[in-house]
């Protein structure tokens, strides 16, 4: 075949303001949800394809990435005048499979909690799973890969380095990761409130009025039931201090019984571990040892 296309091809150009990887050396990805991205796309067999843009990435070749439900569109500048035009496409989710993951969640406390203070639990993943939406897609014809350039590799550098900048977007906000599935972090957020204060009877306060701003972890206490000694203290009367003084370092309610202690002997961890190597003492070493921790061990 024929390389006088790639003739004129070289060193990309540089980029002045470009989107720069954070990670200077190493892997890519800091949270479990950038990283499982990355580990999943490498078991598509793509995990040397990757590496081909990584160094644009760190380079700041990536002038634009811009996350859609559905889609997600980059410009690269690659050694042509002309930056290359990315995308990579994975099917948003329906708006009624939506309604019931929201209902999944909303039913857990400790979903709503976590999203609500502007986290991703591990678990979520399971969860969609389990509601037949799997967060990450599950073969590689699930992508539908776009990039302009000349090179029919797939994933070229172009694709690759908008992959790793992605997996650190994920980083930098989980819910773009949603928002990529088909839904954003308001939308989201204002039903899981909505549900949750449809279930506890709780007076929701309004949202956040921009995408960027996070819910903070108020929110959550706001919308979800007592729990833990919240709950035991939320039946008590209040007392003024002046008339509790004597009470003041009693527990306000019982104290459950301490479990009991399981009874072992001093010399417990040396019959788990075993005798030492012949090298530094062997079984007598381990008599002497059993010997000194029965010694000043209780009695």
């Amino acid at each position: 075949m024929s390389t006088d296309r790639f003739a004129d091809y070289g060193r990309p150009r540089k980029v002045d303001g470009g989107l720069r990887a954070r990670s200077a050396r190493g892997a890519i990805g800091r949270s479990w949800w950038s990283r499982r991205f990355l580990e999943v796309l490498e078991s598509f067999a793509l995990g040397t394809r990757l590496t081909r843009g990584r160094s644009y990435a760190r380079a700041g070749q990536v002038l634009r990435l811009d996350i859609a439900p559905g889609r997600v569109t980059a410009q690269v500048q690659g050694s042509r005048p002309r930056p290359y035009e990315v995308s990579i496409a994975l099917a948003a989710f329906p708006a009624a499979l939506w309604t019931r993951i929201e209902d999944e969640l909303a039913g857990q406390a400790f979903f709503s909690a976590r999203l609500l203070a502007g986290d991703l639990p591990d678990e979520l993943e399971e969860l969609f799973v389990a509601a037949g939406a799997p967060l990450f897609p599950a073969a590689v014809d699930e992508l539908t890969q776009r990039c302009n350039c000349p090179d029919f590799a797939v994933p070229c550098k172009h694709l690759a380095a908008t992959f790793y900048l992605l997996a650190e977007a994920f980083d930098a906000d989980p819910f773009e990761l949603l928002h990529w599935r088909g839904r954003s972090r308001a939308d989201l957020l204002d039903g899981l409130r909505a549900r949750r204060a449809e279930a506890t009877g709780a007076t929701v306060p309004p949202g956040p009025s921009t995408p960027d701003a996070v819910p903070s972890v108020v929110d959550a206490v706001d919308v979800l039931p007592p729990v833990g000694a919240a709950r035991a203290l939320a039946g008590l009367a209040a007392t003024p201090l002046a008339e509790a003084v004597d009470r003041f370092w009693a527990a306000p309610v019982p104290l459950p019984d301490r479990p009991p202690r399981l009874a072992t002997g001093p010399d417990l961890l040396l019959r788990q571990l075993g005798p030492p190597a012949p090298a530094i003492g062997g079984p007598g070493l381990l008599e002497r040892l059993r010997r000194a921790y029965r010694a000043f061990g209780p009695g």
